[in-house]
């Protein structure tokens, strides 16, 4: 006999806004960001973080306007490279 299988929505949304949640989403977007600024460009990615109406989001935000970013190649490059470096 073949059972469907059938998640536990209330169950899994009420993890995706758990603070335990968002707190582990800041500190991988903290690591993608200061891993994709080591390449001499410190300082110009910001990380945010925020609970939505159905779950926990965060971002990494370049600056594209500071000099010697490389414009959005150049931001580009780096977040790739961030994302490679924050593997755990």
């Amino acid at each position: 006999m073949v059972r469907k299988f059938k998640p536990n929505k209330a169950n899994i949304n009420g993890l995706m806004k758990n603070p335990e949640v968002g707190a582990e989403l800041r500190r991988v977007a903290q690591s993608i960001a200061q891993a994709a600024g080591s390449g001499g460009n410190e300082g110009i990615f910001k990380t945010d973080a925020d609970l939505g109406k159905r779950r926990w989001r965060a971002a990494v935000i370049g600056n594209y306007e500071f000099e010697g970013s490389g414009a959005l190649a150049g931001m580009r490059r780096d977040l790739l490279r961030g994302l490679d470096g924050a593997r755990e």
